[in-house]
């Protein structure tokens, strides 16, 4: 066994001996014994892996509207870490999945990209590397090779390919549906209904902000012109002991709508959170016609997942569309801006069952 200590091993050493032992020669930690007896290369991968999952779960945040998330530097930090496990265990083609995924996170598609083809060459056949890259490749335009994986994929998983095609198609009529602020005088009203609202980060005091209260005034005016539609309210992220959805629900509740009419969805920490639990009360109330509310620059990503989160769960043929509240003029967001659209299709693949981290500890849909 070669007994020369790697980079990672030496500041895994560092991390697990006391600061006094740096000062005693090598020679004597050893003990002329093999390296290999002290700390094998396991250890220095888990170490790796723990820490890439401490800083997934900081809980540093950047917030814009109608999107809350992991601070992109944290995201170089995870890569990093992944990467440095990848070369102490070559096979692991999940480090490489992993840290592909976080460079999508920070929107570097090219490298994610370079990434999952570097994956490619060691497990050629793989279901999920042929289809990150039939979705990849058609978000950067190359509609040629996303089809050439796309076919791949068929021969491989013909179900895999035709829930892709199906993604590709919900996405792109959901992108190019006009934003509308307010339900139309021909509001359908058959069937059950619901209104479904996605929460915004809190105050540290607990208290809304101003994207969230506009997300409200737009609820309550659709609820007041559809009295017997039922009310979601999504979000879990607590501050100061609350959450989106319990104070969304008061807040409504003091303009006048019963509260029999409205569900607390009070664990939802992300959007696709908010689909996967939404779905499951759509599902058991077997609702026709959900109606989402969101931000103008959120609503077509929350939309999106959804729809495709209703796929699994039902209810079957439900019909989905959104009202937006106006964060930005709904005229300077007609067209869809590339960053917007990459979350879109990282958000949908995670929605329908794509796991973005799958390196144990680190395991995050």
């Amino acid at each position: 066994m070669d007994t020369r200590l790697s980079l990672a091993a030496l500041l895994t050493l560092s991390l697990l001996c006391p600061v006094q032992s740096w000062a005693v020669p090598v020679r004597s930690l050893q003990s002329e014994s093999d390296y290999g007896q002290l700390i094998s290369k396991r250890q220095v991968v888990d170490q790796l892996l723990g820490e890439a999952r401490q800083i997934y779960d900081s809980p540093a945040r950047v917030s814009d509207a109608g999107f809350t998330a992991k601070m992109p530097s944290n995201m170089e930090l995870v890569t990093s870490r992944l990467l440095e496990a990848y070369q102490l265990e070559p096979y692991r083609t999940d480090l490489l999945i992993s840290a592909a995924n976080a460079q999508i996170y920070n929107g570097k598609l090219d490298r994610a990209i370079a990434l999952l083809n570097q994956a490619l060459t060691a497990a050629p056949d793989d279901v999920d590397l042929l289809s990150y890259l039939a979705v990849w490749l058609r978000v950067k335009g190359d509609e040629g090779g996303a089809s050439q994986y796309l076919d791949r994929v068929k021969a491989r998983n013909p179900g895999r390919e035709a829930d892709l095609r199906r993604l590709f198609a919900t996405i792109d009529r959901v992108v190019t549906t006009p934003l509308k602020e307010r339900a139309g005088r021909d509001q359908d009203k058959t069937g059950r209904r619901a209104i479904v609202t996605l929460g915004y980060a809190l105050n540290p005091d607990g208290s809304m902000s101003d994207i969230l209260l506009g997300r409200l005034d737009t609820t309550r005016a659709l609820a007041k012109a559809d009295p017997q539609a039922l009310i979601i309210v999504s979000g879990g992220v607590p501050q100061n002991r609350k959450t989106e959805a319990s104070v969304m629900a008061d807040w409504l509740v003091s303009k006048g709508i019963s509260r029999s009419r409205i569900i607390e969805d009070n664990y939802a920490t992300s959007t696709v959170e908010n689909a996967l639990n939404t779905a499951w009360v759509l599902a058991r109330h077997q609702i026709d016609k959900a109606t989402l509310v969101s931000s103008a620059s959120h609503v077509r990503r929350g939309q999106t997942l959804l729809e495709i989160a209703c796929w699994q769960t039902g209810p079957a043929n439900i019909r989905i569309d959104s009202v937006s509240y106006p964060d930005k003029p709904v005229s300077s967001l007609a067209r869809v801006e590339a960053g917007e659209l990459l979350g879109i299709y990282r958000d949908a693949l995670r929605t329908y069952g794509m796991w973005s981290y799958r390196s144990p500890p680190l395991l995050a849909r």
